[in-house]
């Protein structure tokens, strides 16, 4: 599984960095055929003072890729957020395929 985390408007912290890492290691447990994992950190709303924290997932697995987008006031609760939301996609399409 190829892992790429990429930071927007800002440079992440080594301790962001491994959190998404060591979290992104449960997909193998929903599927076994993961290619390509982009992990996109964002902040939203640069121009005004509150800043949204995005978390953007995109899993790629042979002849079907799935996207979600979270955000919230931490990095770690969008990206929890955006986690549960692709592994629930990973084991719908997964038990279409198997029904």
């Amino acid at each position: 599984m190829n892992v790429k985390i990429q930071t927007v408007h800002f440079d992440a912290d080594v301790k962001l960095v491994e959190y998404v890492s060591r979290k992104l290691e449960k997909l193998n447990t929903f599927h076994d055929r993961i290619v390509k994992v982009d992990v996109f950190l964002k902040l939203d709303n640069v121009v005004h003072n509150i800043k949204d924290k995005v978390a953007e997932i995109r899993v790629h697995v042979p002849r079907h890729e799935f996207f979600v987008k979270a955000s919230s006031k931490s990095f770690e609760e969008s990206f929890d957020t955006a986690l549960e939301s692709i592994a629930s996609q990973i084991k719908r399409k997964k038990q279409k395929l198997a029904a």
